[in-house]
């Protein structure tokens, strides 16, 4: 599942962390990539990097792209089974928002899973350089692999879909933004092989408490021979 949550604040200006845990609760996900979570002058109550460590079992790898002296903005990796190993990749271009790519591998019951979870930029070039550092961070390695996340890509033929499509041939296509009347399809999942990808939806209660919705997917891991 990946979802971009706006800080926990919905369409009508209400900061309300419950609403976002509890939509996430309802999909149960065993693998969640989570964008725009805020804990600057939130307090406790309303941690937001804490707040889905503490309410969503399991294992978890924070990107902490803005920092303050009251808290963090950035996203987050979780996942039901363990992160083996993790590694944040800086995407940032220059005189723009800071942005990191969270890399990690995770051991699931059929086999390793390698993903790869961002939120890029709004800008065209910006996208562009971040994007190639995507597609060598695919290159690097072989066996399934996920990238999934808020990718801003407005236009199907924008530099997302060039570098990343032809390698990771599954990929969602659902509108995602904004979440009251969605037209674009900021939020995707990409998949590698494209047979991993199997049945994905989004879900349209999103839109109470964020300006994206989340999309879903099912994922059917290669069957791993007998030893």
């Amino acid at each position: 599942m990946t979802w971009n949550i706006h800080g926990g604040i919905g369409p009508d200006g209400v900061l309300d962390m419950d609403r976002t845990l509890a939509l996430i609760r309802r999909h149960k996900p065993d693998i969640l990539a989570v964008q725009e979570v805020e804990s600057r002058g939130r307090g406790l109550d309303h941690c937001g990097f804490s707040l889905l460590r503490d309410h969503i079992p399991g294992h978890s790898r924070p990107a902490e792209t803005i920092q303050a002296h009251d808290g963090a903005y950035g996203h987050m990796l979780l996942s039901r089974w363990p992160i083996e190993h993790s590694e944040l990749h800086d995407l940032s271009h220059p005189g723009r928002e800071p942005r990191i790519a969270i890399e990690a591998r995770i051991a699931t019951p059929a086999g390793e899973l390698r993903v790869v979870s961002a939120h890029l930029g709004l800008r065209h070039r910006e996208r562009q350089q971040q994007a190639a550092k995507l597609a060598a961070l695919v290159r690097r390695g072989s066996g399934p692999m996920v990238a999934m996340g808020d990718f801003n890509e407005w236009s199907w033929r924008g530099p997302v879909w060039r570098a990343l499509g032809r390698q990771m041939p599954g990929h969602t296509r659902l509108r995602t933004f904004p979440a009251r009347f969605p037209a674009l399809k900021l939020d995707r999942i990409f998949c590698r092989p494209a047979s991993l990808l199997g049945r994905n939806w989004s879900d349209r209660d999103g839109r109470h408490a964020s300006d994206h919705l989340p999309i879903v997917a099912e994922l059917h891991m290669p069957v791993r021979s007998a030893p």
